[in-house]
């Protein structure tokens, strides 16, 4: 039994609380927060208890960690976590900045502790199912690539101003399925970028609109395209075209009826957002580090995986503003 130390107590460390003590293999040993009595009321929702991050991380018999801090944290929790000797888990991104991103994975793996980064996304059943028909050849060499990936609303501009940008906030889990998808990190990033859905996003200094094209070393090419509003839900998707074939994911739906009469034919919109969409696959991500704990194999998402996305939406950022491809190998 694998006894686990969860550092945050927002709305996304309740979805990992959840997958902690769901699993028959840990347990939640403790809560920590900035905010005391959130992780009061968490820990007590879950039967555990409020500690310090520091006892938390001090503590020998904790086996592991879980971030679930503000990015800006990230990097030094990592790095405390693994020179006390304890496994990690971190919310994506790995941090704000990518060259302390890089000297993060150079402290820390002087340490040999295990690190996987939560890019939950991979463990999706259904963007799995289509990776590895994929693998299998089922559809022969991939070719283009396409990544929808929209929210129902966007998020207070509070969050905005802290959040790092589109591409390092929302992007990065789409650079990391590219990633995933292709094998490979592409040369070149190309993005266009605007401020469609609320003009406060752009005077915070973000965009809420933004399309990004990666082109491959063998001539593959992927899109992805992002948006902060989609007004009938949370919208999902990706597609595959290969040499032999076309793979597609398409979006969970709040039900499956379909409703056909001479006015037409209609059907239920996307689940509405991210806890409705991905919750399995947050529990299958879990379950994924914990076996990788068990078996003493390697993380299925490494901190290299992380920085490679980061850097993407470094090189993103910088296409944006510029209007001009970035070598990835410049960043």
């Amino acid at each position: 039994m694998f006894k686990v130390g969860l550092l945050g107590a927002g709305r996304i460390a309740g979805v990992h609380a959840t997958a902690i003590t769901s699993h028959p293999n840990s347990t939640l040993a403790a809560v920590s927060d900035y905010f005391p009595e959130n992780a009061e009321k968490l820990a007590a929702q879950y039967g555990s208890v409020a500690r310090t991050t520091e006892d938390i991380i001090a503590d020998p018999s904790i086996d592991a960690v879980l971030i679930a801090t503000p990015t800006d944290t990230h990097s030094d929790l990592i790095e405390a976590a693994t020179a006390a000797g304890k496994a990690v888990l971190c919310e994506k991104p790995v941090d704000l900045s990518l060259g302390r991103a890089r000297d993060c994975l150079a402290a820390s793996s002087k340490h040999g502790q295990p690190i996987m980064i939560g890019f939950n996304r991979r463990f999706d059943p259904n963007f799995g199912a289509l990776k590895a028909a994929l693998d299998a050849g089922e559809i022969g060499k991939a070719e283009l690539l396409s990544i929808t990936s929209f929210d129902p609303a966007p998020p207070p501009v509070s969050y905005i101003k802290v959040s790092g940008g589109l591409f390092r906030d929302m992007m990065i889990h789409d650079f990391d399925m590219a990633n995933f998808m292709m094998g490979a990190a592409p040369v070149t990033v190309m993005a266009t970028a605007s401020c469609v859905v609320d003009p406060e996003i752009g005077a915070a200094g973000d965009v809420d609109t933004a399309v990004v094209t990666l082109s491959y070393a063998d001539g593959r090419i992927a899109v992805i395209k992002n948006s902060r509003r989609a007004a009938y839900g949370y919208d999902q998707r990706v597609e595959l075209l290969g040499s032999g074939g076309l793979l597609q994911a398409q979006n969970m739906l709040e039900n499956t009826v379909v409703k056909s009469t001479t006015a037409g034919v209609t059907g239920a919109k996307p689940t509405y957002f991210f806890l409705e969409r991905y919750m399995p696959a947050y529990a299958a991500e879990w379950a994924a580090f914990v076996n990788a704990l068990k078996t003493g194999t390697d993380m299925p998402v490494t901190l290299s995986d992380g920085i490679d996305a980061l850097a993407m939406a470094e090189a993103a950022t910088q296409s944006a503003k510029t209007g001009l491809p970035v070598k990835l190998s410049d960043i």
